[in-house]
Formats: C-alpha cells, structure tokens, sequence
C-alpha cells in the first residue's frame, strides 16, 4: 500500500500555521531567550551520545504545537511504519524502501514478496565479512601472489557517495590498506587514480545495479584494459569484484561469480552504503566497525520510530527546515560540521536530500504549486568561517544552518579542539544576537543577528555515531517528503540528461548536428574542431 496523498496546504493544521507565522515572524529569536529563561531545556533533545538544540529557531511552544497538529492530520505515523514496514511505499516503481532493514536485528522478520529479506540480508553480511577479512588479513592474494594493498571503487552517484564520504569520515580507523574511488567518467581522474596503485596489489570494486550504467562501465574497462598491460584475462577474476543485480553481465566482464554481491530493488542508490555496496567501507576500517556503523544507524531507527513527534530528533529538524521553506521562504539549508574528516558530509547531503525531494508532481500525479526540495550546501567550519560565513552574518539572504560539533576529538588533541570548538559555540550565538543591542559606529558593523541554528552536540566521531548521523538526516528527509505528499524514493530527473547524452554521443561519434538547437550545434562543432 502506497502512502496517503495529502496536500500539506489544504489542511487545517497548514492554514493555522500560516496564522502563527503571521503573529511571530517578526520576533527576533533573542527575545524568545529573554523572556524564558528555560528555552534551551525545552526545545532541546537528548539521545544516546547526541543532543539537539534547536532553541536557536524562529519558534514558540505554539509552532510545536501545530507541527504535531499538522503531522497527525498528514498521518506521519502511519507512514512511518509502511517505511519499516516494507509495503510499497515508492509507488512509481512498484518498490518497499527499506533501506532501514539493512539495519535491523537478525532476529527481525520483515516479508518482501512473501520472503523474509532478513535472511538475505544476514547472508550478504556474512559474505561481506569473510571477503573483508580474507584481504584485510592476508589471506587473499594478487595474481602475483603478493597481498592486496589498495582498493579502488568504482561507481557513481549513490555508488559512490556514501562509501566515500564514510570511508573519508572514519578515516583515523582505517586498516592498512588504502581505498580510492573512481566515479567521474573523468579519464584524467582514472589515470590519476591508477598512478597511485599497482596492478599486483590491487582489488578493483565495480559497483553498479544494472551493471550497464555508462559512466561506471567505462571507468571499469578502461581500468581493465589498463590492468591487462600487466596481467593476464584469467586474472582478472582475482583483482575484480562486483556488486550487482545483474550477474551475467558481471560475470561476462570477468568476474568471479563468487565475487558477486547482492543489490536488491528495495534499496535505491542514495541509501545503499549500508548493502553491499559498502565493502569498501568494510574492507576500509574492518567489518566490526563496519557493523558498528549499522548499528548507530539502527539506533537512530529506533530513536525515530518510537519517539513522540516532539521529542523526535529527525522529525524536529523536517519541521523546522518546512517552517523555513515554507513560510519564511528560505529556501537554502547550510550544513556545517566542524570536523575536518566530515569535509564531505554536506555534499553526500546534497544527493540524499535534492535527489529525494527535488519533485514538482505529489503522490496523486499532480503539479504541485508549494515549495518542495531544500537547496542543501556547506563546508567544515573554521574554514567556512573565512569563506561563506560573511553572507550568514551579514547578506541579505537568511540561511538556516546545522552546526555539528563533537565534545571529544578523535586524537584528544584538547588545545585545538578547545579552540575549535569556541568557534563552534560563538558563531550560533552571534548568528542568533548579533550587535543590534550595541552601539556600533556604522552600518557596515552591524550585525542584525535573528538568523536561525541547530545545534547538534555529539559526544565523538565514531563508526556508531556517523551512523546515527546519517540516519538521522535520512528520516529527515523521509518526514519532510511525507509532509509535502512527494514520492522521495524515485529519481526520474535523472534520466532525461543521460538518455539525451546517449544520443549526442551518437552524434558525436557520426558528426552529424541536424536535431539539435543553434546552440548546442555550435558548441558540439566547436568542440570537434579542437581535435
């Protein structure tokens, strides 16, 4: 069973916090602290190693209130437990989304198609176990006989993204070997790559579905016949393994079918470093850790399928980003971790998020005249401090910002993480007062503040901790999706840029320019005439 289709606008909850707004959108968010003394005990949330303040927002008891009015009128509840549950919620494509079984205890039973996916799952894990530890310890060879010391994944989009950004994240835990990732059908990029490792001590990972996504396809057999300079055929099975649906195609590519890895329709891409997609993660810092990933990112489920609406992490920050876009008109989202190994946290964000939501049509086919999909960007602070920081204090544009910060660095080195931190703590509060209450001598020093923050507190980076991490933005994702009555589960706007360059590549190939526009004529001769 699909989800309900609701249009968030027509309901009462909607129309009396569009009332709401109208009363307090002028209130500065200074003065909400001034007259209570206890705003941050009441609008913060504390789970496991994670506090989430959310004090620094545009926001009164009233607007929690109607968010809980607004979420029991969509059913969110109901919801929720069709998302765990396994029924078809990505109704385009006919699809559970689970994602979150992946997940689960072994001890669960979740039915897809008449079969518990648990004892799929559990056997994967298993498999992906036993290879890890085979190349981590040793006992797997080269063709050579030499140990593997590298490992290269090759994919793109969620294929990519994830691994990478956890792998680059949990990089102070990793093993001896060294991970790289090819996604970019960028050949300067692969040549990059593969001047770094050698073809002896080198395990490829192909990573693709269908294993025909072009992009993928091409960096793996120009990997390949770079690899075949040194090696022979037979060896490929050795040095390349796939995750894939598609095992004919793997196999006739040279893999071993016994190095093939499940991807299973109820994934989609954006959400699978949790399959087996993320052997590189497990080969990277070991499976335990691995498994240690997984089971932050479970508590996180549980946290949000069992919390009530208000003191529900992910669910807060859906209602709060639907506050800003909505009503306010906001309609960019910054994150900011200040951790240098989180660099690539808001760019795995921006996938999850824009992929998921970026939709005009609602769960009954129709356009949708509201705003749907946040703009989500970032960086690491300080760095960001010296950079973008100057348009959230002082530029016309008002930009929410999620600042994640942790109580303990990964080395314990406190002097410079006291002094990171101070940073992190300072640029909340001066977002929120600025220097309105001060005299200044100009206007090019005031600082209007009023600018709206979530503070996300965790105790250390850590496997279990990113886990949560990224689950938590998951189910934001997932509830914000809910309440705009979009599909977040599909991603046709993908497919009309690769479809059309399929046929420019024809064109390219046959120099023939007819069905173009004037514009892209001359641009594709332009580009021709440099060979």
């Amino acid at each position: 069973m699909s989800l309900k289709s609701i249009n968030p606008t027509e309901t009462k909850s909607w129309s009396k916090l569009k009332d709401h707004f109208d009363d307090i959108k002028e209130t500065h968010i200074n003065d909400y602290f001034t007259s209570n003394g206890n705003r941050s005990d009441e609008l913060s949330i504390s789970f496991d190693n994670f506090h989430f303040d959310f004090s620094k927002n545009k926001i009164n008891s009233k607007t929690i209130s109607l968010f809980d009015d607004l979420l029991i009128e969509i059913d969110l509840k109901s919801s929720i437990e069709k998302y765990f549950g396994g029924e078809k919620i990505n109704s385009t494509e006919s699809r559970p989304v689970l994602h979150t079984a992946l997940r689960s205890s072994e001890n669960e039973k979740i039915i897809v198609d008449g079969k518990n996916i648990i004892t799929e799952i559990t056997k994967a894990k298993a498999k992906v176990k036993s290879f890890s530890e085979s190349i981590i310890n040793g006992d797997y060879k080269g063709f050579s006989g030499k140990k593997i010391s590298d490992i290269v994944n090759i994919g793109i989009g969620g294929s990519d993204l994830g691994p990478s950004m956890v792998v680059e994240s949990l990089s102070h835990y990793k093993t001896h070997l060294n991970t790289h990732f090819i996604s970019n059908v960028d050949g300067d990029h692969v040549n990059e790559i593969l001047n770094k490792v050698n073809p002896e001590t080198t395990l490829f990972i192909v990573v693709s579905k269908t294993f025909t996504t072009i992009e993928t396809l091409t960096n793996a057999k120009s990997v390949k016949n770079w690899f075949l300079k040194t090696a022979n055929n037979k060896d490929i099975s050795r040095h390349f393994i796939a995750v894939s649906s598609n095992i004919d195609k793997a196999v006739d590519f040279g893999v071993n079918s016994s190095n093939i890895f499940p991807m299973w329709d109820w994934v989609g891409g954006r959400y699978s470093l949790w399959s087996s997609v993320g052997i590189s993660i497990s080969l990277s810092i070991g499976y335990e850790k691995f498994n240690e990933l997984l089971e932050g990112a479970r508590k996180m489920d549980s946290h949000f399928r069992n919390s009530d609406f208000s003191h529900n992490m992910p669910v807060m920050m859906a209602c709060l980003s639907l506050w800003y876009n909505n009503f306010f008109d906001y309609r960019t989202h910054a994150i900011i971790p200040y951790s240098e190994n989180l660099k690539s946290f808001s760019k795995y964000l921006q996938q999850a998020s824009m992929e998921s939501n970026g939709k005009q049509t609602d769960r009954s086919d129709n356009l949708i005249e509201y705003q749907t999909g946040q703009i989500i960007w970032g960086q690491t602070g300080t760095n960001a401090q010296h950079s973008f920081f100057q348009l959230l204090h002082q530029g016309s544009k008002i930009i929410p910002s999620d600042f994640i910060g942790f109580c303990k660095s990964i080395t314990g080195k406190k002097d410079h993480h006291d002094i990171l931190m101070a940073n992190f703590f300072a640029q909340t509060k001066a977002l929120m007062s600025g220097n309105r209450d001060n005299m200044v001598e100009s206007n090019h020093k005031l600082f209007k503040g009023d600018r709206p923050t979530n503070t996300i507190l965790i105790d250390k980076l850590t496997p279990e901790s990113l886990g949560s991490l990224i689950a938590m933005y998951e189910h934001k994702i997932f509830t914000l999706g809910v309440i705009w009555n979009i599909l977040s589960f599909d991603q046709f706007g993908v497919e009309l840029g690769k479809k059309l360059a399929t046929n420019i590549l024809q064109d390219i190939e046959n120099h023939d320019f007819s069905n173009h526009d004037s514009s892209t004529k001359n641009l594709l001769k332009r580009y021709l005439s440099t060979d």
